[in-house]
């Protein structure tokens, strides 16, 4: 509000080869109080031009701090969420069924699309642009915003007040002298909410005719009542064609933000270990199984609690969870022993059986595996879990493959097993030479094993360093095989 203060923290999490994901956090402080507010949160990408437009090879980034560790490492993770975007929506629409919610809600305070459209055109002058003469990303985008708030209070008559944006794509620059238009309509209204879609050409001269797409945006917003509560939004008709596609469009965003807030926003205490999984939450589930495991690795405050030989077991106790790391060096190439520790039906013994249930993808698999040791109810315990595989993005990350347990309707509880959940384990692969790896497993406690670990804990380490030999033995023994298997593809 009016007599606030703004802050704003930016700062690069991590540099590619010729883009870079630059982290923006911002919050507000009231003077007189002294209180701040987080207000949002934001991932940027931008990337390097030399001359000529051409692209500019970046230096690579070290962290320092551990937060600086974790974004830098999940920031792999975003990337590839990002680029896998336009697949998931596309997937989502193929296998949503065509009826949406014009069918099961009142539609006659219906409004017709068409009344919510929205044209205004903008002249770029020299205060709207930067150095380069180009204009500035984000005075595009307050214009888009200004367009789109009109179309919003033009379906709902009142002001709406905005809680989203969808990526906004900059597909080309404009410059001093331009001239935009900027064209904003209503896609889809739900009950308590309404995405806006947003437009940005250019073109240089005011005859001109030829323009160029320059961004696009879908803005959510909502519409607050006295006491602050989202009002109930009427329907919206979308027009024929074009208006329908984004109609079903819209609503499939809104599948996947709703996914992706349930899954990689909220904390991990918040929502039940096992998330029901589908093809149209893939994505995030399989970005949460990685970043979990990789947040966990990037974390400091490990204590060495026992060393035996070559084995090493690591603990750390945060907040309600206890995690375990153990770590060895094997004599086996680091491709080799994640091409090896990738397979779960093939892997160590430390499962009793291993049963594939779907080939998600080349890096998601989804397993039933029925584990050697008896529960406190003497029955075996299974487990429904998503394994996620990542090569290293730069040199000097780690071969990583992921576990998280996730639900099926094919495979609910059944009475001969104790279902068990993992919350976030897998194995980390740093290649230490041509030859030589150090392999680590990572394990994080959920609240109900804490009382077994505690009371536990000399046995626990001593199952765990059986187990870890058990690994190293298969490795060795495995890699000859391996490498004969890869000569003959």
């Amino acid at each position: 509000s009016v007599g606030q203060v703004v802050n704003i923290k930016a700062k690069v999490n991590r540099a590619f080869n010729s883009s870079m994901e630059v982290g923006i956090q911002v919050s507000h402080e009231d003077l007189c109080s002294g209180q701040q507010w987080s207000m949002c949160k934001a991932y940027a990408t931008f990337v390097a031009q030399g001359h000529a437009n051409a692209k500019v090879k970046l230096k690579p980034l070290t962290p320092q701090t551990e937060e600086e560790k974790i974004e830098h490492s999940i920031a792999a993770e975003r990337r590839r969420m990002r680029l896998a975007h336009k697949d998931t929506l596309k997937d989502l629409l193929t296998r949503s069924p065509r009826e949406t919610e014009l069918e099961t809600r009142d539609g006659s305070m219906a409004v017709p699309a068409e009344k919510t459209r929205v044209e205004s055109v903008e002249l770029v002058l020299p205060p709207h642009a930067n150095h380069q003469g180009n204009t500035f990303g984000g005075q595009i985008m307050a214009w888009m915003e200004n367009v789109a708030t009109i179309a919003a209070s033009r379906l709902c008559h009142a002001h709406p007040t905005l809680t989203a944006i969808e990526m906004f794509h900059f597909r080309g620059p404009s410059q001093v002298g331009d001239r935009l238009v900027l064209k904003a309509i209503v896609n889809n209204a739900f009950k308590n909410s309404m995405e806006v879609g947003v437009c940005a050409e250019a073109y240089g001269q005011e005859m001109s005719t030829s323009r160029r797409h320059i961004n696009s945006a879908f803005m959510t917003f909502v519409v607050l009542d006295e006491e602050g509560r989202p009002r109930t939004l009427p329907m919206v008709v979308p027009e024929p064609e074009d208006g329908e596609r984004r109609y079903r469009e819209a609503s499939a965003r809104k599948k996947i933000r709703l996914d992706r807030k349930y899954i990689v926003s909220c904390r991990q205490t918040e929502v039940p270990l096992s998330v029901p999984w589908d093809q149209s939450n893939k994505v995030y589930l399989s970005y949460n199984n990685v970043s979990a495991l990789k947040t966990l690795v990037a974390k400091a405050n490990w204590v060495l609690a026992r060393e035996k030989e070559k084995v090493r077991m690591y603990t750390l106790e945060e907040d309600k969870f206890l995690s375990f790391r153990i770590e060895m060096t094997v004599c086996i190439p680091a491709a080799q022993a994640f091409s090896l520790l990738s397979d779960q039906q093939g892997g160590p013994s430390h499962y009793a059986s291993a049963e594939l249930v779907q080939q998600v993808d080349d890096d998601d698999v989804i397993y039933h595996v029925v584990s050697q040791t008896l529960s406190h109810e003497n029955k075996p315990q299974d487990f429904v879990i998503l394994a996620s595989r990542r090569k290293p993005c730069d040199k000097g990350d780690p071969y990583v493959v992921a576990f998280r347990s996730v639900t099926l309707p094919t495979h609910l509880p059944s009475p001969g097993f104790t279902r068990g959940e993992t919350l976030c384990s897998g194995f980390c692969i740093w290649s230490e030479s041509e030859e030589m790896s150090k392999v680590a497993y990572y394990n994080q406690a959920t609240p109900g094993y804490l009382n077994y670990v505690t009371t536990n804990i000399v046995g626990l380490s001593s199952n765990f360093y059986a187990t870890f030999v058990a690994c190293e033995k298969f490795l060795l023994k495995n890699k000859d095989d391996l490498i004969r298997r890869l000569q003959d593809l």
